[in-house]
Order: C-alpha cells, then structure tokens, then sequence
C-alpha cells in the first residue's frame, strides 16, 4: 500500500527519472544497452533515487536537475548489484536470473564500469562541486564497504560493531547520499542538508537490517531470494552474531561452523538457534530503533507531503515483509 502512494505521488517526477536512465542508458555498444536495461528493468523499488526527489521536493525545490541526480544514484547502485552479483557468485536477483548468470561475470562487471563511468559523466554535467564531492565519497565508500564485507566473510568472530560499519558503508552511505543530493540542489542550510543525510543513513541501516531479517524469515518468491542465500555465502550478518552471543556455547557452535562453512545445509539448525535466541526479534528492534532516529533527524524540516512520505518510508523500511 505504501509503495503504492508513493508511486502516486511522485509518478512525474519517478516518469522524468526513468526517461533520463533510458536516455543516458544508451551505448552504441549493444551489450551494454541490452545488460543494463535487463537489470535496470527487473522490478526494483527505485528507493534510491526517489529519495533524492523527495528530499529535493521537501525543501521545495525548483528546477529539473534532482531527475538527472536521481538517475545517477540510481547507476551507482545499478553497478554495485552488477559488481556484488558476481562476487557474490549469485544465480537470482529479484526473483529472476542475475545478470551475471544470463550474460557472464565479464559482462556484469564491464557494464558495471560503464554504468560508473556514465554516472561520473553525469554528475560533471551538473556543474556544482558539492555534488561531485557527495557522490565520489559515496562511492569510494560502498567500495570500501564492499571489501570489509568480503573479509568478513566465513570469518564467525565479526562482532556487532564491526558489522554495522560494513551495512554504514556498503548500504546507508547511498541513501545518505540521495538524501544530501536533494537539499545541496535546494541550497538548503547546512544544518538542513545534515538532517537531510542522517535521516537517509539511519533510513538505509533500518532497511539493510530488515534484509538480514527476511534471509531467514521472508516468502521467497516475494523477496526473489533464497532463504539462507547470506548463510550459504558465509556471510555473519546481525541475527547470526546475536544468536552467537546469546545461545549456548553449544548453540553458538552450529552457527559459527555453519558460517565458517558457508553450509546452508545446516539451515533449519541454524534457523532454530536463531529463532530461540530471539536473535530475529532483536534484529527487528534495531531496525525499528534505526526507522524512529531518521524520523527524528527531518524532525526540523517544515511540513510537508513530502515530508510525511518520508516518515511514513522510515516505517516502510523497518515493517516490510519483502
């Protein structure tokens, strides 16, 4: 329901969006168009960039150039599914065949780069260096994300801390960007761009936690992936550190050998140490303490549609189910 009034209220906007990506999508080169259209086409939320044109919409924004950004965001993140499906080693995305597994490893990744490239070049075209700086630290940052993630993996002792930074870097740190893409175009105070970003990065931790939440409680074909896909990948995300430090040492053992094994075999087990550790229902809590801070961050912010919007996808971000 709530993704259906926002479709509605920003069908414009979120139409101008999609036609600057088809436009900029475009290469002489065929497999590039046929690639990124394939990914960009498969069915995602496009939260991403609808949250620059809501945070330019929010700080009553004039001009044309929050479409442009959108789109941008919307490259940035389009390559780092392209990128992550191919470390990953990932056969669905979306309920439906990964690029990487209908083209080839060297295809997603070389589009990838293209889909950068083109978001680079885009940006330029803006004309104004804050967005520049906003965008290149975003990227770098997912980059480093990325890295932490793949060190992290198969490894059982990442502790709390160090996994909210990997979800900071890899996840939030591309809404916090879309949110301050909207207010620098608005010349908002920077106080108001602040509010703006930390709403976005408390948003984009809420919905990387309910991620973690869904790998091992969602409906697979409304999520279009496999339950355990994170477990096999050997991937120690918050439900799994949690039931580490709250279950039996003997408890604790099974998650950590299945973790160092990538053994999704050893799912259900796994799944029952989870759920009678609570470890799901804490993971939930902290999104739903994440959604309730970036709330409060655009508390400062006149009133709004938009702005409602907002507050009403902070709840989205904590509650879905898919």
């Amino acid at each position: 329901m709530f993704l259906e009034n926002l479709k509605q209220l920003l069908s414009a906007d979120m139409a101008a969006v999609d036609q600057v990506i088809r436009t900029r999508l475009h290469s002489e080169v065929p497999l590039i168009n046929q690639v990124g259209e394939y990914i960009v086409n498969s069915g995602g939320k496009r939260l991403r960039p609808a949250l620059v044109v809501l945070s330019a919409d929010a700080f009553a924004y004039q001009g044309k150039q929050h479409h442009d950004l959108a789109a941008v965001v919307e490259f940035i993140h389009t390559a780092t599914l392209l990128h992550d499906d191919v470390v990953d080693e990932s056969a669905l995305r979306r309920g439906q065949a990964s690029a990487s597994a209908l083209f080839g490893n060297s295809a997603s990744v070389l589009v990838g780069d293209f889909l950068y490239s083109r978001a680079f070049q885009m940006m330029v075209d803006v004309g104004e260096m804050r967005v520049m700086q906003t965008l290149a630290d975003a990227t770098n940052t997912i980059a480093e994300g990325e890295v932490l993630q793949l060190l992290n993996c198969r490894n059982a002792d990442v502790d709390i801390a160090n996994y909210m930074r990997v979800i900071h870097c890899k996840t939030a740190k591309l809404f916090e960007a879309a949110m301050r893409l909207g207010a620098i175009l608005s010349k908002a105070s920077a106080a108001e761009e602040d509010a703006a970003a930390k709403y976005g990065m408390h948003l984009g931790t809420a919905f990387q936690l309910i991620d973690d939440v869904l790998d091992y409680s969602a409906d697979e074909q409304q999520t279009g992936k496999h339950l355990g896909d994170d477990l096999a990948e050997g991937k120690p995300t918050l439900p799994l550190i949690y039931a580490m430090q709250h279950g039996s040492a003997e408890q604790a053992e099974v998650v950590r050998n299945a973790i160092e094994q990538g053994d999704v075999g050893k799912f259900a087990e796994v799944l029952q140490v989870i759920r009678v550790t609570g470890a799901l229902d804490f993971t939930h809590q902290q999104a739903l303490r994440e959604a309730k801070l970036a709330c409060s961050a655009i508390a400062m912010l006149p009133d709004s549609k938009y702005k409602q919007c907002l507050l009403e996808l902070a709840h989205f971000a904590a509650t879905r189910q898919f």
